[in-house]
């Protein structure tokens, strides 16, 4: 188990961790009934933050970050001689949580993506889980959260009697969305990326092998050229160029302090 606490990478703090003690992590607050705040960034997520000062504030204040992409594990050994083997894949580490929830009895609230997602992800779900316990799955409204909403959300979670929040809203939507109703709930919430649509066979994962050396960006810009051409073409530069003048001593990347206000509005 590689738990080496939170590093900087280019003024995000990312945890230098394995599977292992990620899902350690996110199980012992489940099982505490703690609330815990947890996303797994790749290039585009610590990105997001670099050119956002206060969201990347928000990251900051994660209880857990994981490497998701290679070049965010690639970052950790390359400016912090993390020795990590391999990333904390998003999905990957999904499935791992789940089969643990599942196999202690911890029940598990869905929520995000569209009702026509979910009614793919539920039962594939429940094929591969079968002890699994949904206690909830609640689609994404796609608008910002109107007053007293958030509150009536959390009602509704804590009522199900979950003890995990899966949030699949999309970067940075669902990480805004954890940070926010983190203060609400007593349990973990996973801000989970594209899990909702891999699990439900809506995205094909690209071979093993370019996940392995990084290149899942070119598979799914072939996927869906039109929709992310500008968060690869553009950001993956970004992201090298930055790393090397961090690693070089030329750029400080100082990390912001962690946030603590509650944002105005949210998507929901």
């Amino acid at each position: 188990m590689i738990d080496q606490g939170k590093r900087n990478v280019l003024g995000v703090l990312v945890d230098a961790v394995d599977y292992e003690a990620a899902s350690e992590r996110i199980l012992a607050a489940a099982r505490e009934r703690r609330p815990l705040a947890m996303t797994a960034l790749a290039v585009h997520g610590v990105m997001t933050g670099v050119l956002d000062p206060a969201h990347n504030a928000r990251l900051n204040s994660f209880d857990l970050v994981t490497p998701d992409g290679q070049p965010v594990r690639w970052g950790l050994n390359l400016l912090h001689g993390a020795g990590l083997a391999d990333r904390v894949y998003g999905p990957t580490l999904t499935l791992r949580v789940l089969q643990r929830c599942a196999d202690e009895g911890l029940p598990v609230y869905l929520y995000g993506s569209t009702e026509e997602t979910l009614a793919r992800l539920v039962p594939k779900l429940e094929q591969q889980f079968p002890a699994l316990k949904l206690a909830g799955v609640e689609p994404s409204k796609f608008r910002a959260v109107q007053p007293g909403e958030d509150a009536e959300i959390a009602d509704r979670i804590r009522a199900s009697g979950a003890r995990l929040v899966l949030v699949g809203l999309g970067c940075p939507r669902q990480e805004i969305f954890a940070y926010a109703m983190r203060p609400l709930l007593d349990m973990p919430l996973m801000a989970v990326g594209a899990a909702f649509d891999y699990h439900a066979g809506l995205l094909r994962k690209p071979p093993s092998w370019m996940q392995r050396y990084g290149l899942e960006w070119l598979w799914r810009l072939g996927l869906e050229p039109k929709r992310l051409w500008r968060r690869y073409v553009i950001l993956n530069p970004a992201y090298l160029g930055r790393l090397g003048a961090q690693k070089l001593g030329m750029w400080q990347a100082t990390p912001p302090p962690a946030a603590t206000d509650r944002p105005a509005t949210f998507a929901v």
